[in-house]
């Protein structure tokens, strides 16, 4: 696929994020946003789920109906695409192109059936896994969002204990970090990062690592 390989020449490797849902990838993420606002951009997601409240059509997924999804799917505009509880989720070209247009890191958040379909892709994505502190304390952290019953809750819980297990396997991802504790967490994630950016930035690719200086260190 030319597009990819096109893409891929653009600018640095676009960074996964995979992780069971509550097992706090959002809030790493949003703390690598904050440090590095220059560096990274967000793919944003398509789904066909309903929007949760606070959410925003085209800043924290396109939404759009299942037609639409499937006719996108055909016309081989994703990347990668995925069910999860009864909705589909993709990550579509144009999305990711976006991003690397702005010369900006893209940063994916995906599902596991995502990260099957891109980890040999031409993207060549920096693949890491966020694991939740136990399946308890997951399910302490999605019975507080109050938005399940008690059926997709328990779907839920199943499904990360699968995740969970895949995310173990060695060599399905290029870095594990157990989320016991933000702070920790975070500079796991943070060291990993920029390690690995400067890395590509002595391979010769246009990397901008600039930190914003007022980011709290909480």
């Amino acid at each position: 696929s030319s597009v990819h390989s096109k893409m891929v020449k653009q600018g640095p490797r676009p960074l996964v994020i995979c992780g069971p849902s509550g097992s706090g990838k959002s809030t790493l993420l949003k703390k690598l946003f904050k440090e590095f606002p220059e560096t990274f951009g967000f793919s944003v997601s398509h789904t066909t789920r309903k929007p949760r409240p606070g959410e925003q059509n085209g800043i924290h997924y396109h939404f759009v109906g299942v037609e639409d999804m499937q006719g996108a799917i055909e016309r081989n505009e994703f990347l990668e695409t995925a069910t999860f509880s009864g909705n589909m989720y993709g990550t579509s070209k144009r999305a990711v192109q976006s991003v690397q247009s702005m010369g900006k890191v893209c940063v994916l958040d995906i599902e596991i059936e995502g990260v099957k379909q891109i980890r040999n892709s031409d993207l060549n994505p920096l693949l890491v896994f966020i694991k939740p502190p136990s399946i308890e304390e997951l399910e302490r952290r999605l019975r507080g969002r109050n938005t399940e019953t008690e059926e997709s809750l328990q779907k839920r819980l199943n499904t990360a204990k699968c995740e969970i297990e895949y995310g173990s396997i060695p060599g399905n991802f290029h870095i594990v970090i157990h989320n016991r504790q933000l702070k920790q967490a975070y500079q796991e994630l943070r060291d990993f990062v920029v390690k690995e950016l400067e890395t590509q930035r002595e391979e010769g690719t246009h990397v901008i690592l600039t930190r914003c200086e007022d980011v709290d260190s909480a």
